[in-house]
């Protein structure tokens, strides 16, 4: 049995304009995005970057999704899922979080975060 890989981006920071009311659309809000991946290492044969998991591509699929206003969170996180599923087929489970940090309810420092994982049943 193989050893467990782990590539995660933790805290990007993101302005967007995601939310149910119109207001939040209108005016965006904060947000810090989180991704964690895992691989078994018997992917990684060798020192080149195609065998892993491209952490500057993880930013760029976060930077696309979050780039597009929704309603819900759990939107947002779906559809950076699915891509990352599609661009690196390998991966065993990954697990996005998005933290809103400044949600319409106030609240003394506030946050609302949604979290999707996926495991591959495989």
């Amino acid at each position: 049995m193989g050893k467990i890989i782990r590539i995660d981006l933790e805290n990007l920071r993101f302005y967007s304009y995601h939310g149910f009311y119109p207001e939040e659309q209108l005016l965006g809000n904060e947000y810090s995005l989180s991704i964690k991946t895992s691989f078994t290492d018997h992917y990684l044969n060798n020192d080149e970057l195609e065998n892993t998991v491209n952490y500057e591509q993880l930013y760029a699929i976060a930077q696309d999704s979050m780039s597009k206003p929704r309603k819900l969170l759990e939107t947002v996180a779906h559809e950076m899922l699915d891509s990352i599923k599609e661009k690196f087929p390998k991966l065993n489970n990954i697990e996005v979080s998005i933290c809103k940090l400044n949600p319409l309810f106030g609240g003394d420092k506030a946050q609302a975060r949604v979290s999707l994982i996926w495991y591959n049943k495989d």
